[in-house]
């Protein structure tokens, strides 16, 4: 039995601890934008211009950077199950911070490619899974809605306003003192709040997921089920939920299900992004609609994100993965068509759609499918599919309008890979050992 420990702050508060680490854990990913590709690419012309390279040498030093960060992320997430959510989220905020200090003096390729590599490995990579790891920890029952609430303040904050606040700092101070700037947010900002309020599992602290069973219970979600509080095994877990280890997960059917949906949905979602305006270009739409489609985005997003959430914790994960994937090929399908900006707008919205099911799937599914106790490796593997099908993602794409002078070949062909996946993951479902989620044993 893990004998619990004692902190006065997780034992003192008169709600349950959980809640600071939803906020602190939403701040992590928010702080993953200096290494996203909404924020580089705002910087992406100007290490052009003042480095003197070639678009397409910083293209394939991105991918590089991507896949090299994609295929660390296994590492990372072992180090999470080994050391904990607390000392992992501190040590990669403070990495990630010196990485984008590191950024300000980059004065050649391979130092550029270097940074890309730090860039994408620690933020979109490590800091993702140990904030998202954190979250699942703490919360069982209620998993979905949270990282929904989550999700909505990452929609609004990371999408909406991050990029945007690179942006003003850009113009008024340039690049070689933004991305210190942003390291230094990190460093004296998000290292100290992981250092001084994430916790790594409630059993820890006597406490049990969701608050259930203790003194400090958090008052229902609207349309929560009461349930009875359960029992903790021997290794601290709760009883009822699944512990597949590594290797037990990689030879179920359900984790290559789910994890290639997630990297197909990030290759062909980057692609779409990244090549939005020329998309919309090659359809006779000027560039201030592809910009204006980004409100449906965020605003659908971050509905569907809270929506999306309270859905998870009362329907099988694997319908709204097959529904998230439906989307994306009718996105792909209505690409070919873009002609106006009625169509462009509905565009946007399935977009949102899309985005917001896919960020609450792929943030509950890894725990409700194998359970907390080695989630940090599973969910670091699974999370390489994501991040490399996000560097192949602009390649076919722009192989397509290159060869063809159009993007509908590679739409159409596009459109057939979550159609496929789609029916997989309807048909393959959980795993079969096991319980898929605790509340699901105690209703």
């Amino acid at each position: 039995m893990t004998r619990p420990g004692k902190s006065s702050i997780v034992h003192r508060l008169p709600f349950f601890y959980g809640w600071i680490i939803v906020v602190v854990a939403t701040l992590g990913t928010i702080m993953t934008n200096p290494g996203q590709t909404p924020v580089v690419s705002i910087f992406i012309d100007r290490f052009i211009a003042d480095l003197n390279l070639s678009r397409s040498l910083v293209s394939t030093l991105y991918l590089l950077g991507t896949l090299a960060g994609g295929l660390s992320l296994s590492f990372w997430g072992i180090q999470i199950d080994r050391r904990g959510t607390r000392t992992m989220m501190t040590l990669i905020a403070g990495l990630l911070g010196l990485a984008c200090i590191y950024m300000g003096f980059v004065n050649n390729a391979l130092m550029l490619g270097l940074g890309f590599v730090f860039l994408r490995m620690l933020g979109q990579g490590s800091l993702s899974l140990v904030s998202q790891t954190t979250i699942n920890q703490w919360w069982v029952r209620r998993r979905g809605l949270v990282v929904g609430i989550s999700g909505v303040a990452v929609s609004l904050l990371g999408l909406g306003l991050f990029p945007n606040m690179v942006h003003g700092l850009l113009e008024r101070y340039g690049w070689r003192v933004t991305y210190p700037i942003l390291g230094s947010a990190l460093l004296l900002g998000m290292v100290p709040l992981a250092f001084l309020f994430v916790r790594d599992r409630p059993e820890d602290y006597g406490l049990k997921p969701d608050g259930d069973g203790s003194t400090q219970n958090s008052e229902d979600l609207p349309g929560a089920k009461p349930l009875e509080p359960p029992t903790a095994s021997s290794a601290g877990f709760l009883s009822e939920e699944p512990a597949w280890t590594l290797g037990e997960a990689v030879r179920t059917q359900a984790f290559w299900a789910v994890g290639l949906a997630v990297g197909v949905s990030s290759m062909l979602g980057t692609g779409l992004y990244f090549h939005m305006v020329d998309i919309f270009h090659s359809r006779g739409l000027p560039p201030d609609v592809a910009a204006a489609v980004y409100i449906p985005i965020a605003i659908t997003g971050a509905l569907v994100r809270l929506t999306s959430g309270y859905m998870a914790d009362r329907l099988p994960l694997r319908y709204l993965l097959a529904a998230a994937m439906g989307v994306l090929t009718t996105i792909l399908l209505l690409a070919t068509t873009l002609n106006s900006v009625p169509i462009a707008l509905v565009y946007g919205v399935l977009l949102g759609l899309n985005g917001g099911l896919m960020s609450t799937v792929g943030g509950v599914i890894w725990a409700d499918y194998f359970g907390r106790k080695h989630l940090g490796s599973i969910a670091g593997l699974a999370g390489s599919f994501g991040t490399i099908g996000s560097a192949l993602g602009p390649l076919p794409l722009g192989l397509a309008r290159d060869l063809t002078g159009a993007y509908d070949l590679a739409l159409w062909i596009g459109a057939a890979l979550p159609l496929f996946l789609l029916v997989a993951n309807v048909v393959v479902g959980p795993p079969t050992r096991g319980r898929a989620r605790a509340h699901e044993v105690t209703q």
